[in-house]
C-alpha cells in the first residue's frame, strides 16, 4: 500500500532533481505556489487533469515536513 507522500518523487532525470510529483515534470514548488496564490483544489485539478487530489495533499505534506527541519536558512529577497 503507497503512503501519500511516496507520490514525491526525486529524480535526478526530471526537472534537474526538484521535488515533483509521481515521477513526472510537474513540481511540488509549482503546485504550492498555484494554492498559495489563491486556486482552489478543484480549480488546480481542472487545469491540470493528470493531477489527482492525493498530488495536491502529497505536496502539502512534503512541505510541512520541510518546513519542520531543525535549522533554516534565511531567505535574501531578490
Amino acid at each position: 500500500m503507497e503512503t501519500i507522500i511516496e507520490r514525491i518523487t526525486i529524480n535526478s532525470e526530471v526537472s534537474h532533481g526538484k521535488p515533483s510529483i509521481r515521477n513526472m515534470r510537474f513540481t511540488v514548488a509549482q503546485l504550492l505556489e498555484l494554492l498559495a496564490a489563491g486556486m482552489t483544489h478543484e480549480e488546480i485539478l481542472e487545469d491540470y487533469p493528470y493531477l489527482e487530489q492525493e498530488d495536491i495533499y502529497a505536496c502539502l505534506l512534503f512541505a510541512a515536513r520541510m518546513a519542520n527541519v531543525k535549522s533554516i536558512i534565511p531567505l535574501v529577497a531578490a
